[in-house]
């Protein structure tokens, strides 16, 4: 048998490539083979860099949401914004069996959602200023220094209101008189004369007041964004996602309402439009070897720094547009004295001058401006629609901003700004603790006697029906009957800020989803088997899924290309089936005599079978393995030099700037069995026919 099988083995290999139509067949093969390992291994390579993206930045290993959810989880939003995922009215008892599975490490509370924030034009950030300076003052006294910056953002504002007025002024040449604002001008006018800042020290809160109301919407250089943010346990968070890294400021102290933004939303929507627009041009340059020359994006930024100058322009006050002035003058060698004009001459740059003009901004205009809209320190008022449709308002400090290493710049790493969980439940509308407290306050302070929701219509219109009625409480949602008046919400906001939430009260209250990290990731999927199969989860009506579940469409992506590969690869395959099935049934025609020979000297119909499957088995492993081979070259080649990410949005897919692909077994292993097993298919109705040759026939001699 053994002796045999060798005989086979020496015939294959002296057909190997004797016969064209052999190497034919060896091309056909090896195409294939080498898509199957490179395509492979590549998408294998983004699945482990995407999984680690999303593991690292927001999901977790695994994601737990409420039974009760009309849609499926999607952390990274989905086709029409967030899920319709329902809430879990308390996190403590989820973490508490949870933690039982003996490899969760962690549970850390989570909710998504999004809201529309403002981020305040030029004369409204001067006026807060100034506002807050006055607070300033008559809390500490009259002090030299403070004095100094009141007139120093009395004469910005004065300032602000000439440039106002100059606008106007360009406007009205060009609309009718019936499209006018008489009430806008009479403001306007108002507020740059002489009378109005002679009287503004008696009255400076209600002059204030009127800035605000008349002159700062005047202004249209301000943004209103859309802000997403998950609400968490800070503190918990930190610890569970490592690649996560504070860049700005500081981390928001544990227990306290606060912030963090994401350092790529912090850049990308806050920052002075025209410094980003520089960054841009520069990352361009340096990165990806653009020039300001050939690429269209790039001048199209230079073309909006250059003509896009307000925003600096409104930021100086007198003194400090003198200094912007002076400075411009001498880089440009210029004698303008029109800062507008100055500031379109500096930022039109070129491939040239761009580097020179880069350093120029940051060390000679920067120091005058604000570089952010927003500081760290301040306050964001955010409000969002709460899920029972009414409009809930909270304000958070920005302790600092924080980022993902290695998904510094992807846009979808760097869409979620983190929120405490006190925060979030209070903007998504849910009944916490605070305001369960303060509507009782209320209640005594004003009198009100508290009535059951069914007896509300009598109580209401009968004969003793109190003059001040308040519905029961219920814990959860608030309603509309529920809302908290805007004194007690205003009374309420100046302590809150200063409150330090003890972790019962943080794990008590409400979530949309909870994140579970892993001891050890690799027993991932036992451990949701486990999970969705414990009866304690079930108790729960938890749904309990994968990374690749919860991060939505996102999270599918890569499914996505591996079946449109495989789709490929199938229909390459067929139409190989095809052309191998051809290919042999000529070659063993071309054989028939020889097959003859064969049959005449003794060999059993199962040689001649062997013998063809055989040949084509081992052509299939000769070219496959050639194919495998060059597959397994390029994945090699291609890990030492990197597939640099094109554009922000693939950081998040390569996990960084650039995917490192990997070979693996699996990959070299699946291109054998595909091209034998094709082979093999291919070959057995040509080795069937050549089995049913006559000696007979096939050793007559053409006549």
């Amino acid at each position: 048998m053994l002796s045999t099988f060798k005989l086979l083995v020496q015939v294959a290999f002296r057909n190997l490539i004797k016969s064209k139509v052999n190497i034919i067949i060896g091309g056909i093969i090896f195409f294939p083979s080498c898509l199957v390992v490179t395509g492979g291994s590549l998408l294998d390579s983004m699945n482990s860099s995407m999984s680690r993206s999303i593991i690292g930045s927001l999901s977790g290993h695994i994601q737990v949401y409420s039974d009760k959810s009309k849609e499926e989880l999607a952390l990274f939003g989905g086709m029409q914004g967030e899920a319709d995922v329902a809430a879990i009215d308390s996190f403590a008892p989820i973490k508490a069996a949870l933690e039982k599975h003996p490899n969760v490490q962690t549970v850390v509370p989570m909710g998504t959602n999004g809201a529309l924030v403002t981020s305040g034009n030029t004369v409204d950030l001067t006026l807060a200023r100034l506002r807050d300076l006055y607070r300033k003052t008559g809390a500490e006294g009259e002090k030299p220094e403070l004095r100094a910056q009141i007139d120093s953002l009395k004469a910005h504002v004065r300032q602000l209101a000439t440039l106002l007025h100059s606008e106007q002024a360009k406007r009205r040449e060009l609309i009718r008189e019936s499209d006018r604002e008489p009430e806008e001008e009479a403001a306007l006018e108002k507020a740059r004369s002489e009378a109005f800042w002679a009287d503004f020290e008696k009255d400076p809160l209600g002059s204030l007041e009127f800035l605000e109301n008349e002159l700062a919407p005047q202004a249209a250089d301000g943004d209103l964004l859309f802000i997403r943010y998950v609400g968490t346990d800070l503190e918990a968070f930190q610890k569970s996602f490592d690649r996560m890294k504070i860049v700005d400021g500081q981390a928001v102290p544990q227990g306290r309402r606060g912030m963090l933004l994401s350092k790529y939303f912090y850049e990308e929507f806050l920052k002075l439009k025209t410094a980003r627009r520089m960054d841009l041009i520069k990352q361009e340059r340096d990165t990806n070897k653009k020039t300001i020359a050939t690429d269209p994006l790039l001048q199209r930024y230079v073309k909006e720094n250059s003509t896009q100058t307000r925003e600096i322009v409104y930021q100086l006050d007198p003194l400090k547009t003198q200094q912007a002035t002076a400075r411009l003058q001498e880089i440009l060698g210029s004698q303008e004295k029109d800062l507008s004009k100055l500031l379109n001459a500096f930022l039109a740059v070129n491939d040239e001058n761009f580097d020179a003009r880069y350093k120029q901004f940051y060390e000679q205009l920067v120091p005058l401006l604000d570089l952010y809209r927003l500081r760290m320190g301040d306050t964001l008022t955010i409000t969002a629609f709460s899920r029972t449709g009414y409009v809930q308002s909270v304000n958070v400090p920005i302790y600092g901003t924080y980022e993902f290493s290695g998904l510094e710049k992807s846009p979808l790493a760097g869409a979620a700004n983190l929120m405490d969980m006190i925060s979030f439940r209070d903007l998504y509308g849910y009944l916490t603790e605070d305001k369960k407290e303060e509507i009782a306050q209320l209640k005594t302070k004003s009198g009100a006697a508290e009535v059951k929701r069914e007896d509300a219509e009598a109580a209401l219109f009968g004969e003793e029906a109190p003059s001040t009625l308040v519905a029961d409480a219920t814990p959860g949602l608030i309603n509309e009957n529920e809302q908290i008046s805007d004194t007690g919400a205003a009374l309420r906001n100046k302590d809150l800020l200063q409150r330090v939430y003890s972790q019962k009260e943080i794990e008590g209250g409400m979530v949309l989803s909870a994140a579970l990290i892993l001891k050890d990731p690799t027993k991932l999927d036992a451990t949701l088997a486990e999970l969705q199969q414990s009866q304690e989860v079930k108790d729960l009506k938890l749904r309990v899924v994968s990374w690749q579940q919860a991060a939505g469409l996102i999270g599918q992506f890569v499914m996505m290309m591996r079946m449109v590969l495989w789709g490929i690869i199938t229909i390459l395959f067929v139409v190989v089936l095809a052309i191998i099935n051809n290919a042999v049934m000529m070659a063993t025609l071309q054989r028939v005599k020889e097959v003859g020979t064969m049959r005449a000297i003794g060999a059993q119909r199962s040689f001649i079978l062997s013998m063809v499957l055989l040949e084509t088995v081992v052509l299939g492993l000769v070219f496959g393995g050639l194919g495998a081979g060059v597959g397994s070259a390029i994945i090699s080649w291609l890990h030492n030099v990197g597939i640099p990410a094109g554009s922000e949005e693939m950081y998040f897919f390569f996990s960084g700037p650039k995917l490192l692909p990997t070979l693996e077994a699996s990959n070299i292993i699946t291109a054998f069995v595909l091209v034998v097993g094709v082979s093999v298919i291919s070959t057995l109705y040509p080795a069937f026919m050549a089995t049913r040759v006559s000696p007979v026939t096939a050793m007559q001699t053409d006549e």
